[in-house]
């Protein structure tokens, strides 16, 4: 036996029965359907990010990819520099830890 559900519209007040859309202004009022529509924006930013992520990356990913030489050099420099600071500062968040672990 199907459940019968009835549902106030929020923006005009006619009740709905077993409807996802307002019969009178056709609202979504469904929380399911509002849900799912949800998870698909929360899905596709997702997605869009990433996209945007690898069309534009950053500076040293650049460098490293350009034909100049130079330039080249220079990228893989910085990500060196920033690869050495990066593990200096995990090794020194490691010690503080171990210090503070006792």
């Amino acid at each position: 036996m199907a459940e019968k559900r009835i549902i106030k519209c929020p923006n005009c007040g006619v009740f709905n029965t077993n409807k996802e859309y307002c019969t009178n202004c056709n609202t979504l009022i469904s929380h399911q359907k509002k849900r799912e529509l949800k998870a698909d924006i929360v899905k596709q930013n997702e997605i869009d990010k990433v996209i945007h992520e690898r069309e534009n990356p950053n500076l040293t990913e650049r460098l490293k990819k350009h034909p100049n030489i130079l330039y080249k050099i220079t990228g893989w420099i910085l990500y060196s520099a920033f690869t050495i600071v990066s593990i200096i500062g995990a090794g020194l968040a490691w010690f503080i830890a171990m210090v503070a672990a006792g």
